[in-house]
């Protein structure tokens, strides 16, 4: 059994930047890790994903450029580094892991219970 932990939600202001943290328990060897996020009235959305090895990264098209994803395998942690942030980022953020490369919420084998993220314009 894995257990997911965000932490670093907030309020911000437009333009600012915020990092995500997710802390893993329990055996994540050769999962992919990522963020999901989903906003009110909205279906949950694939935001990043990272390989075990960090070598692969992938992202939405909606944060390509300004979002940052990394992995500390040792301390068994995924970071989210989010710049540039808009009004529409703003949603609960997931943390996530899977056995296999996907950007379905379908696929996910574990999540976290979401840190929620508001950019005031």
């Amino acid at each position: 059994q894995v257990q997911l932990a965000e932490s670093g939600g907030g309020l911000v202001q437009a333009g600012d930047s915020l990092r995500l943290s997710c802390a893993a328990s329990g055996r994540t060897f050769n999962y992919q890790m990522g963020w999901f996020r989903q906003a009110p009235g909205k279906e949950r959305e694939f935001v990043a994903r990272i390989s075990w090895s960090g070598g692969v990264t992938a992202y939405a098209d909606s944060v390509k450029g300004r979002f940052t994803i990394s992995r500390d395998n040792s301390q068994n942690t995924v970071l989210l580094q989010m710049n540039s942030l808009k009004p529409e980022d703003t949603a609960v953020y997931y943390c996530a892991a899977s056995r296999g490369a996907t950007r379905s919420p379908l696929d996910i084998n574990y999540w976290g219970k979401g840190t929620l993220v508001t950019v005031s314009s």
